[in-house]
């Protein structure tokens, strides 16, 4: 089955078995410094890419290389692999280390690459082996052309006794390494926690944090209370959004940078939307604004783990990929109309004059 391979039981597939050079790395270090990390983040859009995957469950090499070199002809600031949009945490070792060797291929020296690092299933027997997996990853992304690193929530310590602590350590371990870090700040259902006001002001205290990503998919008033944290307290760091469903909102309340899956798709409408906000052009942003969240009215409904599969067929429907390239192995069927009608809203946005 395709969705195996990274739940814990993953034996090497052909494919991987076919990229042994991907193992060798580089030192452990970040090239790009925390201040640098910053102003690269700071009015740019950082899109989470996904993983196209043939039905058999393996990467769509072909489609994978056409993407890449597509997106880095956009105007964006970056990109985020092993994301939630990405699946960091399902795809095995080498399907990771493949997916961030193409894309530090195809960027430019300019670009920056975050990677999502955390535990992995595979290590959750017990908490110190977890903690040490989300090290080991990050250590690999670093090894291999990382610049930045975005900690996933570390779910196994959600709702244990001396989670507060247990959560600090993980990310203290991870920011050791010296590498810029991004907190993440995760709705629950898509297996986040919900940090504490106490929690996170000790997170954002660690060192080498670059800011902070939120994704709170329907929680306006999360949003706008960790925002306030942020302004009040830690103006130094960076307020990232990930609020798909409300990113133009979101930007009012005090985010500086973008980093959505949406932002995988449709690029330009979503760059044109953070350049007319932070330039000041405020009838253009309203109406961009519009435009985007019809485009993340289509991607981000029930059921919720759809969108990635969704975001794939919109890159389907924007020509940079073939449908065969568009399965999630991870992610829940869906019915073939919810195809046709984003592939509508897409036609309907692209036919719009400039605002």
């Amino acid at each position: 089955m395709p969705g195996r391979a990274g739940h814990g039981f993953y034996r090497a597939s052909r494919q991987d078995r076919e990229i042994p050079h991907l193992l060798r790395g580089f030192p452990v270090v970040s090239t790009v410094k925390i201040e640098d990390c910053r102003g690269r983040l700071i009015h740019g859009l950082i899109p989470a890419v996904p993983v196209p995957f043939n039905s058999r469950g393996e990467i769509a090499r072909d489609a994978q290389k056409c993407y890449a070199s597509f997106l880095a002809q956009e105007p964006i600031a970056g990109v985020a692999v092993w994301a939630h949009t990405g699946r960091g945490l399902h795809l095995s070792r080498l399907q990771r280390l493949e997916v961030l060797e193409s894309w530090a291929q195809a960027l430019g020296a300019g670009s920056l690459i975050v990677a999502g690092v955390g535990g992995l299933r595979e290590a959750s027997a017990d908490f110190p082996a977890y903690t040490n997996s989300a090290v080991e990853m990050a250590r690999d992304a670093l090894g291999h052309g990382a610049h930045a690193l975005l900690i996933h929530p570390p779910r196994l310590f959600h709702g244990v006794k001396d989670s507060d602590e247990l959560i600090l350590d993980f990310h203290s371990r991870i920011a050791e390494l010296g590498a810029p870090v991004i907190l993440f700040h995760l709705y629950e259902a898509a297996g986040g926690i919900l940090y504490s006001p106490q929690l996170l002001r000790r997170l954002l205290s660690l060192p080498n944090v670059a800011g902070i990503k939120l994704a709170t998919l329907d929680s306006v008033m999360t949003f706008q209370d960790v925002a306030g944290l942020i302004a009040e307290e830690f103006p130094e760091q960076i307020l990232i959004t990930g609020e798909d469903r409300f990113l133009g909102y979101s930007l009012m309340c005090g985010a500086r940078s973008a980093l959505v899956g949406m932002g995988a798709a449709a690029t330009s409408l979503q760059s044109q939307l953070l350049e007319s906000f932070f330039d000041g052009r405020s009838a253009e942003f309203l109406e961009l604004s519009r435009r985007v969240d019809r485009l993340s009215q289509a991607l981000f409904i029930a059921p919720m783990e759809g969108y990635i599969r969704r975001v794939l067929w919109a890159l389907v429907h924007e020509g940079v990929m073939g449908l065969e390239s568009a399965s999630d192995p991870w992610g829940p069927e869906l019915a073939e109309g919810e195809f046709i009608r984003l592939g509508k809203v897409l036609k309907d946005l692209k036919a719009e004059p400039p605002p």
